[in-house]
């Protein structure tokens, strides 16, 4: 019996296995192989690798510091906004950590305590409720397997397994999937673009260099000619002098954007939600690593006075990410709104030259 069953090994599942593994048996599964690893630039998970303000601010609050060797080439300090529709374009000054995402994930488990048990290359099936808590059942490596725990904590991102089980896949935040190409590139530009264009897409794209690759990825509605619209941004692109002919491969992943409070859902007492899988990811950015490495602080200090109890502790530590998703939504209009966009980059606030 397991005190506590963490599904998902990204920065919200990595952290709270840190944070938790030395007080309670905790068994950690992962769907990817995170312990051995040979290819450079093999990245399994489909994201921009940047590391935001925010998230380098979690960090800092946890006393970490983020091996040198994660970085990649070029550092980024602007954005470079394209905005399509309105045929605009602005600079301004932001600071990122760019970053390679893989091992970035594979860093923040190696800091996890050798007492938790880690079964990668396993997916999560299903789960029963037994007395003392819950059966949950799952592949390894393609054998059938099975463990029996107290607590559930579901932190397997966007398109949620464990929380459309348990919340019956109502009232889910608004589905994208993200994606993203890799390209060789000679020529890195020292900037993260950011595309706008609501032919494309009413969220954004963007292009990120790293080291001698050109990422463009663009977050689309499912089943809305996904393929033909991202196909169109490359076009448009290219007529701006990008260059898309050196792909190296594909990658894609389901994202959620939470647009109301009420999309937010931090599970129940047993089976419990935190990062992307709770809605807990910026709705103007998708930037996400921040508010997992925030939610799964703040479950692993509602554990630190013992399981009785914990939910409620949780749930009352989450109403400021509630609040932060509100005053974000609050703020999105005035980048996805082109009329309200336009006037923001024609009056060239806080842009620079």
């Amino acid at each position: 019996m397991y005190d506590i069953t963490i599904i998902g090994s990204g920065p919200a599942g990595a952290n709270l296995a840190r944070l938790i593994g030395d007080k309670y048996k905790v068994l950690l599964l992962d769907k990817r192989e995170l312990e051995n690893y040979n290819s450079k630039h093999s990245i399994n998970k489909c994201c921009g690798g940047l590391l935001a303000p925010d998230a380098q601010k979690m960090i800092a609050k946890l006393g970490l510091g983020v091996p040198k060797d994660i970085l990649v080439d070029p550092q980024l300090f602007a954005v470079r906004t394209i905005d399509l529709t309105n045929n605009l374009e602005r600079l301004y000054q932001r600071f990122y950590y760019n970053m390679d995402r893989e091992k970035f994930d594979r860093w923040m488990v190696s800091l996890i305590p050798n007492s938790v048990d880690k079964q990668f290359n396993a997916l999560f099936k299903s789960f029963d409720k037994i007395p003392g808590g819950y059966e949950i059942k799952y592949t390894c490596k393609g054998q059938e397997m099975s463990a029996k725990t107290r607590i559930i904590v579901g932190a397997d991102g966007g398109n949620s397994k464990l929380r459309k089980m348990i919340g019956k896949e109502t009232n889910l935040p608004v589905m994208y999937i993200a994606i993203q190409e890799w390209f060789k590139c000679s020529h890195p530009m020292p900037y993260f673009t950011a595309v706008f264009d609501e032919e494309i897409s009413d969220f954004y794209s963007w292009l990120i260099p790293k080291d001698d690759f050109l990422l463009l990825g663009s977050a689309l509605r499912p089943k809305d000619n996904t393929r033909e619209r991202f196909n169109l941004l490359k076009r448009k692109l290219g007529r701006l002098g990008f260059n898309f002919d050196n792909k190296i491969k594909t990658e894609g992943a389901f994202i959620y954007r939470p647009k109301k409070i009420s999309q937010f859902y931090a599970g129940m007492d047993g089976v419990t939600l935190i990062g992307e899988a709770a809605g807990a990811i910026s709705p103007s950015s998708a930037e996400g690593i921040s508010y997992a490495l925030k939610s799964s602080l703040f479950l692993a200090q509602s554990l630190e006075k013992g399981i009785d109890g914990y939910f409620e502790r949780y749930t009352n530590m989450m109403k400021g990410i509630k609040f932060n998703l509100f005053i974000k939504n609050l703020k999105s209009p005035a980048m996805y709104n082109p009329l309200i966009r336009q006037m923001a980059m024609r009056s060239g606030i806080k842009s620079i030259k």
